[in-house]
């Protein structure tokens, strides 16, 4: 489990402490400010603990769901447009306008680890709307998978969804020819 520094003072009592916790090898420095209970813990929970308002989108979130086998070379996450911007290289962050960012955010449990993950819906119109800036093959592919579960998708989601956005009405005929 991932602590924060502030967690380790309230659990440990002080600095004196966690370092003694550290030196008798039951918690391990994880990065600055992070430790860990155990010495091996996932890079994912990692950047769970670091970065807790940011949400899973992207290439990370279609991988988590299972829309493509291809791991990404990062992790992709959405922030607000006014949050900091993150300094880290295995993050690709994305800022997202404050009225679009909570729609459709959700959390799911993936390899036991609690993510902030955009839902299917809200994905699958990003997905369109964005066709341009990736691959055609990799966008063939998740097309391909969102076809497999469209009986499950909630479509009034998305229709509200694309409804928030410029191109709506274009994107929603995108999704009726490609996807349904």
């Amino acid at each position: 489990m991932i602590l924060t520094y502030k967690e380790c003072i309230e659990r440990f009592g002080s600095d004196y402490m966690i370092k003694k916790e550290i030196s008798e090898g039951n918690l391990f420095q994880k990065g600055k400010g992070f430790y860990s209970d155990n010495e091996l813990c996932s890079e994912l929970e990692l950047i769970v603990a670091k970065y807790p308002r940011a949400v899973f989108t992207g290439e990370s979130a279609y991988y988590y769901y299972g829309f493509t086998d291809a791991i990404p070379d990062h992790y992709c996450l959405a922030t607000k447009r006014g949050d900091t911007r993150i300094k880290d290289k295995l993050v690709k962050q994305t800022f997202v306008n404050d009225d679009l960012y909570e729609y459709g955010k959700c959390k799911i449990k993936y390899q036991n680890i609690i993510i902030c993950i955009y839902s299917k819906e809200r994905l699958l119109v990003d997905l369109v709307r964005f066709k341009n800036k990736i691959p055609f093959d990799y966008y063939k592919e998740v097309v391909g998978n969102y076809r497999r579960v469209v009986d499950e998708l909630d479509f009034f989601s998305v229709e509200d969804y694309a409804g928030m956005l410029k191109y709506g009405k274009k994107i929603m005929d995108t999704i009726q020819l490609e996807v349904m």
